[in-house]
């Protein structure tokens, strides 16, 4: 089923595309959740292949079963493999342990003598770990069916010994893995045809290096020479970060400085490539400081960032870089002790204790920079991440994987034995085949995922290299993270069960309320969110329990009750008085998470509003630099959606009101800006007329971030000076409609086009400025697919034709 063993295609080429052509609700639903984002399309029937069923036609994603040299296709729904119980062979090669024990068509229908009970994938994956131990002989025992046939068959398979309490420190089995593998690496990276995509090519000669192998030095010399002179034209900011990473790592190594003058070339194009903010996108930024497309991206931000730190390590001195990695530092430092690192500037994601692997390298990155609290906070999450959890993301798992161990080991060996026990040794050894090389496994979807063929063995590699302690990415730089012991290790991996992508709520749905509450205290947000969501659920009064624990000593218990409150809804008017004085605090999140809690109990909760004005109209720039709070603030009083005065301004002292919005307009953050846009409809115009130049101002000068959602308060301002006839909105119109962002343009671009056309023969000045969009659109736009191109040269063309058509000259309003 694998045509293509090691395909390089980029996968976020094709995502950048779809935010071109689908609409605005279709992405935020993908950005809003990006387990499920992984998932498949349709629902296929779960077959039985021993009665003559066959595998799906569309359903393709095959899985690597370990050493033995065979791939076999597994039934997954809502990604997992929980409902299959059986395992078609779709290849087996020559000469490997299953070479004349399996052949394609059989089905495996368990394993030691038992039938697969629960998941074949990780049944099979443990039988394999038992088989290479010392005890177990080498001998892996399948229930096959051939051909109506079943019977107990025997792959043999090379023992490698038993994975120590403490893998892969302090096991002889990790350090054999370790060995076999580079030595197939080594042969792989020695080809002439080696050409790898950048980022595995950078974890393939990391993992050489990491090694302590002195007999890898002249092939990662080779590939440090090949970094030293790479570039890209586009998505720099995905493949630097690994690049330079390489590179910064090889100079510390072997202290061969000829490689310095393409460090020093890539770190600065990072480092001047950032936005304004510090964060980079899917390119770097554009001439403005701003970026295009998603906007900002953590997924390719935080390698970026821990390159830019590893490159100051190996002699890179520059202001700017120092700058860069400090903005970045800013944003990320935000997420400690909140949850997990979002997709982009984007509120603590709680779903789950990983997101596409940027907890683990957060973990690594805050280590690297001495930071005890974010490398101990992140490695934990790193912990608690298994399972299901693990074996998802966005487009896919590869940065999941790749920085799983990485991020545990930060907590210490103990906390890597109790992960590997749970999780990682089944997993590792599934994946690992049977030359010790490893090809991307990707989630439990019917579908390969956007990596499918990437060459995984360096990423595996650095997990085993952990103990040599020989490069900064693998632990030569000492943890400042808490060393856990097995006992505090475990609970974190039982924080991390009771949750899959296919059953969310069915684990919490079954404990008691007394065992939710407990849970609110717990140091996880992810867990906290969960229980919250579960009391939220029920139809108990739990309000006498959960009020009370607002004024407990610790945050944690504070946070829990604030997020359990905003699940009660209305039910939770009586908190309303100690929800006031926890957004006093002087903690910033729990002022967020009390106003975020007042927010969801709606009316009852609306005598906060002059105190919520009050404090969203300032700003903190020492405490809070990025008017978090402000932002936070705009959501829980205009968002029209579970804003307190999204839907109506009725009884709200216009002052303090119009005082408010104009700081929140100022707001770094697009979508904080576009929440305030429910007043734009519900003012009158005396009312709105003294906003009328900041609302104009938002418009000319677009959010610095939140560039995805930057676009709702500019045409929103947009469509209010049209409407109003507000002369300077016809330049601001035209304007926009040239740079805004080429997602869902095609969409935009009508819709501008009609509020000009409300200006009537004024607009007759701005023609010449159309054609010149109209040209651009039709012949000059990169990046954006043809046919939408001419639809919105076509747009525009019609309104040149409209207006200098039109005779109407209405009356116009001019900014003071």
């Amino acid at each position: 089923m694998k045509a293509n063993r090691y395909k390089t295609a980029f996968p976020y080429a094709v995502l950048l595309m779809a935010t071109l052509v689908f609409p605005v609700s279709t992405v935020l639903v993908l950005l809003a959740d990006p387990l499920s984002a992984a998932g498949p399309g349709a629902a296929i029937a779960n077959p039985d292949l021993t009665q003559n069923d066959k595998i799906p036609e569309d359903a393709d994603h095959d899985w690597n079963l370990g050493p033995t040299g065979a791939r076999g296709w597994m039934f997954s729904d809502k990604l997992v493999t929980t409902d299959a119980r059986q395992i078609a062979i779709t290849s087996v090669q020559k000469n490997s342990p299953a070479a004349g024990v399996l052949a394609v068509s059989d089905v495996i229908l368990g394993v030691g003598g038992k039938p697969f009970s629960f998941d074949p994938r990780t049944e099979l994956g443990k039988a394999i770990t038992a088989a290479e131990s010392e005890a177990g002989g080498g001998d892996l025992s399948l229930i096959r069916w051939r051909a109506g046939k079943t019977e107990s068959v025997v792959v043999k398979l090379p023992v490698l010994g038993t994975y120590s309490a403490t893998a892969p420190y302090n096991c002889p089995k990790s350090q054999r893995i370790l060995e076999v593998g580079c030595k197939a690496l080594a042969v792989r990276v020695a080809d002439p045809s080696y050409q790898p995509n950048p980022i595995t090519r950078s974890l393939n000669a990391l993992a050489l290096l990491a090694s302590g192998n002195d007999d890898y030095l002249p092939l990662v010399k080779k590939e440090a020479q090949w970094a030293a002179d790479y570039s890209a034209d586009s998505f720099q900011t995905w493949y630097y970060g690994y690049v330079i990473m390489l590179l910064s790592e090889y100079v510390m190594e072997t202290g061969d400085d000829s490689v310095m003058p393409g460090l020093r070339r890539l770190t600065m194009e990072a480092a001047n490539g950032q936005s304004v903010v510090g964060s980079w996108g899917h390119r770097f930024a554009n001439p403005d400081g701003r970026l295009g497309g998603y906007g900002m991206m953590n997924a390719p931000g935080l390698p970026l960032t821990t390159s830019l730190i590893l490159a100051r390590k190996a002699g890179m001195q520059d202001p700017k870089l120092d700058q860069a990695i400090e903005k970045s530092l800013r944003l990320m430092r935000f997420y400690v002790g909140k949850g997990s690192i979002p997709y982009g500037d984007h509120a603590p994601w709680i779903e789950a204790h990983e997101d596409n692997g940027k907890n683990g390298i957060a973990a690594v990155m805050f280590n690297l920079l001495g930071e005890t609290q974010g490398a101990a906070f992140f490695s934990q999450m790193s912990v608690a991440s298994h399972g299901p959890e693990r074996d998802t993301g966005h487009t896919g798992n590869f940065f999941n994987i790749l920085w799983s161990m990485p991020g545990v080991a930060q907590s210490g060996q103990h906390a890597t034995g109790v992960w590997m026990e749970e999780f990682g040794a089944w997993y590792f050894d599934l994946a690992r085949d049977w030359d010790g090389t490893y090809l991307h496994q990707g989630p439990p979807e019917t579908k390969g995922d956007k990596y499918d063929g990437w060459d995984c063995t360096g990423a595996y590699l650095l997990a085993y290299a952990l103990p040599l302690k020989k490069i900064h990415l693998t632990g030569k730089q000492p943890s400042v993270a808490p060393q856990l012991d097995s006992a505090a290790a475990q609970n974190l991996i039982l924080d991390g069960r009771g949750w899959s992508n296919k059953d969310r709520t069915s684990f919490y749905d079954a404990l008691s309320s007394q065992d939710l509450i407990s849970r609110l205290s717990s140091w996880s947000p992810v867990v906290r969110n969960r229980a919250a969501m579960a009391l939220g659920r029920r139809q108990e009064d739990v309000m006498a329990q959960l009020i009370p624990l607002l004024g407990a000593p610790d945050l944690y218990t504070q946070y829990g009750a604030c997020q359990a409150i905003k699940m009660q809804r209305g039910r939770g008017a009586a908190a309303v008085p100690a929800l006031q004085k926890a957004s006093r605090s002087d903690d910033l999140w729990l002022r967020v998470l009390a106003d975020e809690a007042m927010a969801g109990i709606g009316d009852p909760a609306r005598v906060a509003i002059p105190e919520m004005l009050a404090r969203l109209a300032k700003t903190d720039p020492k405490n809070d630099p990025r008017s978090m709070e402000q932002r936070y603030l705009c959501f829980a009083l205009f968002n029209k959606r579970g804003g307190l005065i999204g839907q109506s301004l009725e009884g709200v002292d216009r002052e303090p009101l119009l005082k408010a919005i104009r700081a929140g307009l100022q707001n770094e953050d697009g979508r904080a800006r576009g929440s305030l846009a429910t007043a734009y409809e519900n003012l009158r115009y005396d009312e709105i007329k003294p906003l009328l130049p900041s609302i104009h101002q938002a418009i000319v000068v677009p959010a610095p971030s939140g560039v995805m959602f930057a676009s709702n308060i500019r045409v929103e301002g947009l469509r209010l000076l049209a409407k109003h006839r507000v002369a300077e909105g016809i330049d601001a119109c035209v304007k926009y409609t040239r740079t805004q962002n080429p997602w869902a343009s095609e969409k935009r671009t009508p819709e501008l086009m009609k509020l000009l056309l409300l200006y009537g023969a004024h607009a007759k000045p701005a023609v010449p400025e159309l054609r010149r969009i109209a040209d651009y659109f039709e012949n000059d736009e990169k990046d954006f697919p043809r046919r939408l191109m001419l639809e919105k040269a076509k747009i525009v063309r019609e309104t040149i034709r409209a207006i200098e058509a039109s005779d109407e000259h209405p009356e116009l309003i001019r900014l003071e």
